[in-house]
């Protein structure tokens, strides 16, 4: 039924009667317009900038907010390619300092306070806070687990792929929550060729491993190098034809190493280097 207001009025199971407001009293939000202009996007990468993070350093703070993710998906969600789901916007609205400020990810909202009074709301806030009298009860923190994980002493670029070997790994511990399932050791990155994705002296994580789907990122020994590279495969160059074909006249894909940095060329895998996969990054 509708009010004299000419607000909309249900009534619940306990006869309780709710009003909900008619359209024209409020602005509408449209979601599909704010997705389209990447309303929240630019909202994380302004309030993220105000506070002086870089997408990697706010990456590491939003793990204290229960959210694992990384500089490159940050970077998605801030140029809108995806979004946060609920939870994690509440989270960055947390680790943003703006918890109290539902509406600033509401490109569309109108606040019922015209600049003025927003103004002294923020300054009775901040007269408030000055008190000392209203602080929240700060809870104590839930205990962090950490685990023990083997991690070469040698970047993944060191020469002679020396980074294998046992005497080359320290033991070394980290939060339970950092280390994938399935990860068997870390070794430290050296270099740009997989940038943006992976740093220079980043540890990856490794699950060891003799075969890679296309696409997948694995470590590898090449020619008695180390790489951390993506694997793709080809199909071999007359040149290299009869070193993949197989004594039953099957021809085989030839290897090739990408960078995800473009500056770096492909490294196709000659059929007279050594070469091994050692494992896929998690």
């Amino acid at each position: 039924m509708t009010g004299k207001d000419g607000s909309v009025m249900s009534s619940n199971n306990a006869g309780k009667v709710i009003s909900i407001k008619s359209r024209t009293e409020v602005r509408a939000y449209d979601a599909e317009k704010e997705r389209e202009q990447n309303v929240i996007g630019i909202k994380i990468a302004e309030a993220r900038k105000k506070t002086g993070m870089s997408l990697v350093s706010f990456s590491e703070h939003l793990k204290d907010y229960g959210v694992l993710i990384g500089d490159a998906a940050l970077s998605k969600w801030e140029n809108g390619k995806t979004v946060p789901n609920a939870y994690q916007l509440m989270a960055l609205s947390c680790a943003l300092g703006l918890e109290e400020e539902p509406q600033y990810f509401m490109g569309a909202y109108q606040s019922s306070l015209n600049d003025i009074g927003q103004q002294k709301v923020s300054d009775y806030k901040a007269d408030l806070i000055a008190t000392g009298k209203y602080k929240p009860e700060v809870k104590a923190r839930t205990s962090i687990r950490f685990v023990e994980m083997p991690v070469s002493s040698l970047p993944v670029s060191a020469g002679t792929g020396a980074f294998l070997d046992e005497g080359n790994f320290e033991m070394l511990r980290f939060p339970e929550s950092s280390v994938p399932e399935g990860a068997e050791f870390g070794i430290r990155v050296k270099g740009d060729s997989m940038e943006p994705v992976y740093h220079d002296g980043q540890i990856v994580w490794v699950r060891q491993c003799s075969e890679l789907s296309a696409g997948q990122v694995g470590i590898f020994t090449y020619d008695g190098e180390g790489y951390l590279k993506a694997y793709d495969e080809q199909e071999p160059s007359e040149e290299f034809l009869d070193d993949f074909t197989d004594s039953y006249g099957k021809t085989h894909a030839q290897p090739v190493l990408i960078s995800y940095n473009q500056e770096y060329d492909p490294i196709i895998v000659s059929p007279h280097a050594e070469f091994q996969i050692v494992g896929r990054v998690l």
